[in-house]
């Protein structure tokens, strides 16, 4: 069989970033991993600029210290796009709702939902919940109320409210005009197809 090289990128592997942020997971200075690796602190600086690549003996005092693994410095990241046009309906079981999955249908550490309320719009007359600790809500345009069997939470647009969704609650859109809604879900409520 003929070989079939592959022409190289020349591009530079960008670690630097990835150490510096090893490093602070670490709570450490670089005056610190300077005196752990014998390195000075200008040459762990430029390597965290990515303005010298640091020789494999190097980047493995650094790994070492760190507690990182040199193959994660080289890891490509997966990111997979979801764009407003692509992004799938759903129906939570809101009325008068429009509802559009930001993150990719198999993302099990999180859920975006974009949530366009029109006027009245609700999540409904009972309480539900949502099998998720962790349930924020963001106005970005337009109200929202968020009930709860013993308290009330009325968001303006730039507002923010983060609760347990596993506690039963319902919400309403404004009445007069339409809102527009984020809503986080960590982890995902759901996985697979929506």
């Amino acid at each position: 069989m003929r070989p079939m090289p592959v022409e190289p990128t020349n591009q530079r592997a960008a670690i630097g970033s990835r150490l510096r942020a090893a490093r602070h997971a670490q709570q450490f200075t670089i005056d610190q991993l300077a005196v752990a690796t014998g390195l000075t602190k200008g040459f762990i600086s430029r390597i965290e600029r990515d303005m010298t690549s640091p020789s494999v003996a190097t980047l493995v005092a650094l790994c070492e210290v760190l507690n990182v693994s040199i193959g994660d410095l080289f890891a490509v990241s997966a990111g997979e796009l979801v764009t407003a046009a692509t992004a799938p309906r759903i129906n939570l079981g809101g009325i008068d709702v429009n509802e559009r999955l930001l993150t990719p249908r198999g993302e099990s550490r999180v859920q975006v939902v974009r949530s366009t309320v029109s006027p009245g719009g609700t999540g409904g007359d009972k309480f539900y919940t949502v099998n998720s600790p962790v349930d924020a809500v963001h106005v970005l345009a337009g109200s929202l109320t968020v009930v709860f069997s013993d308290r009330n939470f009325t968001l303006a647009p730039g507002d923010t409210l983060t609760f347990d969704g596993r506690e039963p609650h319902t919400w309403h859109g404004d009445a007069v005009t339409e809102s527009e809604l984020i809503w986080v879900l960590a982890p995902a409520a759901w996985q697979g197809s929506v």
